[in-house]
């Protein structure tokens, strides 16, 4: 079997892990890869968005599946194009990834499948959304319709907060083209959960539940990253709900796209907030997160090729999920300074003295492998995931992973997993 990965953070290292495990891959591509990637695969030169290059590759090597990671290949139509070639690939197509392309679409399709969100408004100038804002009042979200690498959403407190992110995307265009709309939403009190679900169009299989953390410094302060760690289950949304909640968040999405003649075939991802009104969707994204992918993929059990595929063929109704029973959690590594301006080129030692720790698997992001040395090459380095009898013993070992690790000009947070302690009772 020969597979082609595309992507090149934590999330493709995970995915190139879990998927090498088969004994018949006989060849694994990861485009472009990254430090971590190159040591298991066979990384190739194409980048993420050249959907004609990462086509043609997988026509010229006979790829069997091709699983695409981010959301950019995914709303570029990388589905479609490998689908026109005859290449089985997981994901959904481009009409269905505008659920995570635009929010505004993603609300729309919400609202007309009863699913429950935040009320919002739709904005493409300054002045109404500011006679919004006037009306409504902080606290607020301010988000950027399109896609902004998980840092286009601001939590304005204030008014003049408001305003900020208002001139943030507006005025400063500092999320370009992605703000050219804006969305306004109600501020929703809760803690929020993740719940992803592998999807054939009809069939929807709910993984067990992850969160995310979002914010860069512990107790969530600072800006908004890319994620900062994760882990699986959050107690928040327990085992036993698992169903019931794709009832309400997951599934009538499926019908809604059915419905309008764009099956939805892949990962859904719904951001969640429970709230004391019930559930409510935040957003949905169209893929696995980064970092959540990393534990929940360290709990999956079942071989992930063969459920890919059962999705992609539309059989996924005769697929049982196998679910590791220990927690799993993962924390990043990031260099100093970001979702801001960082450094690249720091050394990175102890990644297999990391390994020798029990459970732990150290899954690399932002990294290159130069002279047979490791080296940080972005903001999110990598990713310590560890699993446990339960969420104390993978988070300790986790950390106790992180401890073995050494890299100049590096940051982390010290409290992945509190909030599901201390509602365990044991924080």
């Amino acid at each position: 079997m020969r597979v082609l990965i595309i992507g090149s953070g934590g999330r493709e290292h995970a995915l190139a892990w879990k998927i090498g495990q088969r004994a018949d891959v006989t060849e694994l591509y990861v485009a472009p890869g990254n430090g971590g990637t190159a040591s298991i695969a066979k990384n190739v030169p194409i980048k993420d968005s050249d959907v004609e290059g990462l086509v043609a590759f997988a026509k010229e090597k006979a790829v069997d599946l091709v699983i695409p990671g981010p959301e950019l290949p995914l709303t570029l139509g990388v589905v479609d194009a490998m689908q026109a070639a005859g290449i089985p690939c997981f994901g959904p197509s481009a009409a269905c990834a505008k659920l995570e392309g635009s929010k505004a679409f993603a609300k729309e399709v919400m609202r007309a499948a009863g699913v429950p969100t935040a009320a919002a408004g739709v904005f493409s100038d300054r002045a109404s959304a500011e006679a919004f804002v006037r009306e409504h009042g902080a606290p607020l979200v301010v988000k950027a319709d399109g896609l902004a690498a998980g840092k286009g959403v601001v939590v304005a407190m204030t008014d003049d907060e408001v305003r900020a992110a208002l001139d943030l995307m507006f005025e400063s265009n500092a999320f370009g083209a992605a703000a050219d709309t804006v969305l306004i939403e109600e501020f929703l009190k809760g803690e929020e959960v993740s719940l992803l679900s592998f999807c054939d169009g009809k069939t929807a299989l709910p993984l067990p539940s992850a969160q995310d953390h979002k914010a860069v410094f512990d107790g969530d302060k600072g800006p908004n990253t890319g994620g900062m760690g994760a882990y699986s289950p959050a107690p928040v949304l327990p085992d036993a709900d698992l169903e019931a909640m794709a009832d309400i968040v997951t599934r009538p999405i499926l019908a809604e796209m059915a419905r309008r003649g764009t099956p939805f075939k892949g990962i859904l991802y719904a951001g969640l907030m429970m709230t004391v009104e019930g559930p409510k969707v935040l957003e949905y994204n169209v893929r696995f997160g980064d970092p959540e992918c990393q534990p929940l993929l360290m709990r999956l059990r079942s071989d992930l090729a063969d459920v890919m595929k059962a999705c992609v063929d539309g059989r996924l109704d005769t697929v049982d999920l196998e679910i590791e029973e220990r927690s799993a959690l993962g924390v990043v590594l990031t260099a100093k300074g970001y979702p801001g301006s960082y450094p690249k080129g720091m050394p990175i030692t102890g990644i297999e003295e990391a390994e020798k720790v029990e459970t732990v698997q150290v899954f690399q992001a932002g990294t290159k492998l130069e002279d047979g040395c490791v080296r940080a090459n972005g903001g999110r380095v990598l990713c310590v995931t560890a699993l446990g009898a339960d969420l104390k013993e993978a988070q300790t070992r986790a950390y106790a992973g992180m401890e073995k690790l050494s890299m100049p000009d590096s940051q982390i947070r010290t409290d992945i997993g509190l909030k599901g302690l201390r509602r365990l009772g044991l924080a």
